[in-house]
């Protein structure tokens, strides 16, 4: 259950905020903010590309988390940025169209979805946004002044781009310190991204003192700098590892779930017929715990409440009688140790899975279906199938 945020503690909100999480730059910073009584202004943002994956479903409930520890969210969409990384092939104006006509409404009734208060979401265009704010090229500078080409380049994978890189076009060094200059300019005193984000949180964090445009402030007036928080990376489902920790981390990394690989992840629109396919289809070893994408799904969406009091009814595998009939689960830890111990087979749990993620995105699907957003829908997939 959770608790109304003006009746939380400091550590029930730093729990909430902090939970799922691969890493918090830092948990002391995180408290202090927190216990000072300033006010909470997370960010979050987005490149506009294709259509929403169940990754937007994941980043959807750790935004509702900060909702209810009372966090005020911006959702950043980064036009410039996409054109810059060619998504929709670096068309602007595309992509601007994608943003307002399709990604806006797709994550907004995702959100509504899992319970989250969308009217109290800000989704701010940046390109409008900086043309609002033309001092913003003063904080860009003031950035950028704090860093070196060589970390500029460094950061560059960011983009899922190589920093070896020599023949790609300037504009693609602006992208790591345009969005390390966006959180002062929105003034988020807690940036939120994937962990594959956190070379550019780092260079935000060492020029916060330097910045004299748009600095973070605490409620007492003091220069702060702005906490980070990254989530981890669902893998796609067809990752199937390294062959060490290092390369199997670093595939991980990039293992994000691809337009260009259709099977590799699922749709907010995808049929239940094609959600079991690509389940089916999914890499799960028996018995094999790392690596595996159906038990990294099932850890952060089926059971990314746990240990909350109203997640409602335990997770069951059905299964028939002569092999040993229905399985229920209240906690991941037991779902893995039967998994590890070939006591829940990879069949049965795939399709559990399946018929989880076909409930949950049952409210997106049935929103697309009506005529005119269906038409939208279709105008967007032909944008983004160039």
């Amino acid at each position: 259950m959770v608790i109304c945020n003006q009746t939380m503690t400091t550590e029930e909100k730093f729990n909430l905020i902090t939970r799922n999480l691969e890493e918090t730059l830092t948990e002391e910073e995180l408290k202090a903010l927190i216990e000072s009584g300033t006010p909470l202004r997370h960010y979050i943002g987005f490149e506009i590309s294709g259509k929403l994956h169940i990754g937007y479903f994941f980043l959807c409930l750790k935004i509702k988390d900060l909702q209810d520890a009372g966090a005020e969210t911006v959702i950043w969409l980064a036009d410039l940025h996409s054109a810059i990384n060619d998504k929709l092939g670096g068309d602007l104006e595309v992509i601007k169209k994608v943003a307002r006509g399709y990604f806006t409404d797709a994550l907004t009734v995702l959100f509504e979805s899992i319970g989250g208060d969308a009217s109290k979401l800000q989704f701010k265009l940046c390109s409008e946004t900086y043309s609002e704010n033309p001092d913003f090229w003063l904080t860009l500078l003031e950035v950028g002044k704090t860093t070196t080409v060589a970390r500029t380049k460094r950061s560059i994978t960011i983009m899922g781009r190589e920093e070896s890189d020599d023949s790609m076009e300037t504009a693609k060094l602006f992208y790591p310190i345009m969005q390390a200059a966006d959180i002062f300019l929105l003034g988020a005193n807690i940036a939120h991204a994937g962990i594959d984000q956190r070379k550019v949180h780092v260079v935000a964090r060492e020029a916060a003192t330097q910045v004299k445009t748009h600095p973070l402030k605490n409620a007492k007036g003091e220069q702060i700098k702005p906490v980070a928080i990254h989530h981890p990376i669902l893998l796609g489902l067809d990752f199937q590892g390294g062959t060490s920790d290092g390369e199997a981390d670093e595939q991980a990394m990039r293992s994000k779930m691809s337009k260009s690989k259709a099977d590799s992840g699922i749709s907010i629109h995808d049929s239940p017929e094609d959600i079991k396919r690509k389940i089916n289809g999914a890499f799960a070893p028996e018995g094999q715990v790392e690596n595996n994408p159906i038990l990294n799904w099932t850890k952060y969406l089926v059971f990314y409440n746990q240990g909350d009091a109203l997640q409602g009814d335990a997770f069951r595998v059905r299964r028939e009688e002569k092999w040993g009939g229905d399985l229920e689960y209240s906690t991941y830890q037991d779902l893995e140790k039967d998994y590890a111990d070939k006591k829940l087979h990879p069949q049965d749990l795939k399709t559990a899975v399946a018929g989880w993620l076909i409930q949950k995105l049952e409210p997106a699907r049935i929103y697309f279906e009506d005529p005119k957003r269906k038409s939208a829908l279709a105008e967007i997939e032909g944008l983004t199938s160039k």
